[in-house]
């Protein structure tokens, strides 16, 4: 148990180390496959425009864990994005030995090593795990659900 305690810890501390190096005025690239920009930072806002894996944006501010930038590629549009989607230092698909799903793990210190682990342990069903993440659902889905339960939207107040 204490073993697992320090292993979350050290997870969230390296989570917290690639969140601090986003910073206004920087360039960064996105790490996930498509992301849409959002008009404000919360969750169900209106999309304003899509980036793409590797893609270099320009941070112009940093709110809590969203970033405004401007893509680099359509500078007319500017939009909020978390930054866990967030890398700083250039990615591109060419040539790229990992996966995306083992990228964004790894922005987020889980790699193959600490997976490999886990299983072993023997604590985890990881085909169930594999066939949830393949569930898609719209952010329209997601909204009227939330909406439909009475359940709190995370809107900004």
């Amino acid at each position: 148990m204490k073993k697992l305690y320090w292993l979350t810890l050290l997870l969230l501390l390296a989570a917290g180390t690639v969140f601090a190096q986003i910073r206004a005025n920087s360039d960064v690239w996105v790490s996930a496959d498509s992301i849409n920009l959002k008009s404000s930072t919360w969750f169900f806002a209106s999309n304003v425009g899509t980036v793409e894996y590797g893609d270099q944006v320009r941070v112009l501010q940093v709110s809590g864990n969203w970033a405004q930038v401007r893509p680099q590629a359509n500078q007319s549009i500017t939009g909020w994005i978390s930054i866990g989607n967030l890398i700083d230092r250039r990615i591109t698909r060419a040539g790229n030995v990992a996966d995306l799903s083992e990228t964004a793990h790894a922005g987020r210190a889980f790699n193959q090593e600490v997976e490999n682990e886990y299983k072993a342990s023997g604590n985890y069903n990881y085909a169930d795990i594999d066939e949830t993440e393949k569930l898609g659902v719209s952010e329209e889905e997601l909204l009227r659900f939330i909406t439909d339960g009475r359940l709190l939207t995370g809107e900004p107040r």
